[in-house]
């Protein structure tokens, strides 16, 4: 395969991942709908509260290995050594399930000293049940980073959206059958609205555990489907590099570390701007139930809207780590400087629109998704907005880090951002009162700084500067020209006749064309760029005919 096609296939897989985790957001954003009304604000607190926890330990515990494996994985199949691609799969499982293991049981038996240093106690229950998801998704890893490293996305993404679905169903239909079981026990404990919110956000994550095991199922029977054709590759191979066990457990250690504590501080400002802002807030004598009801809208609304565009950053990051190791490993630093500038502009271009769309939308998207049409939500993403696209560009900047052996670098920019993340955050709380947006607006600024200081690193170790204006400028100018003109049908179309959901779908439509339409007529796509997308011929087609690109 040349390099032109190797350059635009990881983008294609890229985004086949990506297509495939913003249908999971999304399926995730449409079940969290009715399980909202189910357990209402408070509910989503205690849901919160366990995931919060539970996200951190799977990080620790099993995250890093799927990126740690595809590096190794996508080494050896450079080199055509399939022979060692075996071992490393075999110690890498080894190495999860027994970490996987070990997280399981922090959080089974450390449930109720946690919940309750987060001010949170019953949340307990949603915690215990997501125990044994990290063992399922400790496995489910290494299967997922084993076919990254092949140079395929499409098991991980196809076992993604069924575990998403296997989750949306299970969630909400025992978060509804928990929840009365709660109202029972509540009564009898004369506490009916706490209890049964704890026991429906139980059965909600009941469904994450549940669709782990089924996304872990079909993992498997895929790989048993894929193993004879990697059995007959290793049997052709005359030799092997020699390495023992020991010493690939040790190098697969030594890459997941600074990997775990990159993605471990990056990801650990949830946890601690809850138990933060929590005891802050305390101090401050606001009331524990408007507490609860802040923190629950904040997680259970604004930041399940907001991640949905991050799963493309997440996914190409994912894409980019064993394509630039690749790079590397043959040293084409052409190459992967080249990748580096399309998987960038490819990310700004879908998440620069995001941001003004969630702004200009924030108050109809709200009362579309969950009939909440209050300030509160709406001011929230509205002054969050940004922070789409600086945790895109962050998280992208991370799987270029990484993808470059520059491991270490993505941990000392953590560090750096998470202690003027705390500091910015306090600074918000106790000298502007902001209580609820002071947490969104030190999460923008956390990422802001993110992408400043990953940015330097790149630049230092890639020698790779971002070209600005193709890739910020001008998407930026037609997002602009979009979001006048969803602001117009929108509001416009509301005054003649005042349907949110109609209008809210129709001016989401024409946001996409108009943008789509602006961004060619600017200028902000070559054709190269195009053709480099998924369905990039049949796009290129469409713009020559209407005479949007010169053919």
């Amino acid at each position: 395969m040349s390099k032109e096609k190797k350059g635009s296939n990881f983008l294609v897989q890229g985004s086949i991942l990506a297509i495939a985790s913003i249908v999971s957001r999304i399926i995730g954003l449409i079940y969290r709908v009715p399980m909202q009304h189910i357990i209402g604000d408070i509910g989503n607190d205690y849901y919160s509260t366990a995931f919060e926890v539970y996200n951190i330990m799977l990080l620790i515990s099993s995250y890093s290995l799927p990126t740690a494996v595809s590096k190794y994985v996508s080494e050896c199949r450079a080199r055509g050594d399939y022979k060692l691609i075996h071992k490393v799969f075999r110690t890498a499982m080894v190495l999860s399930l027994g970490s996987g293991t070990l997280a399981a049981c922090i959080i089974f038996f450390g449930a109720p000293y946690i919940t309750t240093a987060l001010k949170t106690p019953l949340a307990i229950y949603a915690l215990l049940v997501l125990a044994p998801a990290l063992i399922i998704l400790s496995a489910m890893g290494v299967l997922r980073g084993l076919f990254q490293g092949i140079g395929t996305m499409m098991p991980t993404a196809f076992s993604q959206i069924l575990e998403q679905v296997v989750n949306a169903v299970v969630s909400v239909g025992a978060a509804y059958f928990l929840f009365q079981r709660g109202v029972k026990v509540g009564g009898v404990l004369g506490n009916v609205e706490e209890y049964s919110s704890a026991f429906g956000a139980a059965g909600g994550t009941m469904g994450t555990t549940s669709g782990a095991f089924v996304g872990f199922v079909f993992m498997l029977f895929i790989f048993l489907i894929y193993r004879p054709k990697l059995n007959k590759l290793k049997r052709k191979q005359r030799y092997s590099q020699d390495e023992s066990y020991l010493s690939m457990a040790k190098i697969l250690i030594m890459t997941i570390v600074p990997v775990l504590l990159s993605t471990t501080i990056y990801n650990i400002s949830g946890i601690l701007d809850q138990f933060l802002f929590k005891n802050v807030a305390t101090m401050q004598h606001y009331d524990s139930s408007q507490i609860g009801v802040w923190w629950g809208v904040f997680t259970g609304k604004y930041k399940i809207l907001i991640n949905v565009p991050l799963a493309i950053a997440s996914a190409m990051a994912a894409s980019t780590v064993p394509t630039l190791t690749g790079a590397f490993a043959a040293k084409d630093y052409k190459l992967a400087r080249k990748k580096t500038y399309q998987v960038t502009k490819f990310v700004m271009v879908i998440s620069i629109p995001c941001v003004v769309g969630i702004g200009v939308l924030a108050s109809p998207i709200m009362q579309l998704l969950f009939g909440d049409g209050s300030k509160l939500t709406e001011h929230m993403l509205i002054a969050g907005c940004i922070s789409v696209a600086f945790y895109s560009l962050s998280t992208l900047s991370n799987g270029i880090l990484q993808g470059i052996n520059r491991l270490g670098e993505p941990v000392k920019n953590a560090v750096i951002a998470l202690v003027l993340h705390v500091i910015f955050l306090l600074a918000l709380m106790f000298g502007l009162k902001l209580h609820i947006y002071a947490v969104v607006y030190a999460n923008a600024f956390y990422a802001f700084v993110m992408c400043v200081l990953n940015a330097r690193s790149i630049r230092r170790y890639l020698k790779y500067r971002q070209e600005v204006l193709r890739t910020f400028i001008i998407p930026s100018i037609a997002s602009v020209i979009m979001g006048g003109a969803v602001f117009l049908v929108y509001y416009g179309m509301m005054k003649v006749l005042p349907i949110n959901a109609v209008w809210t779908l129709v001016s989401i439509v024409v946001g996409v064309l108009v943008y789509g339409i602006s961004l060619l007529l600017l200028k902000g796509l070559t054709k190269e760029e195009i053709l480099a997308f998924p369905k990039g011929a049949l796009l290129l087609r469409i713009a020559v005919k209407m005479h949007l690109i010169r053919d």
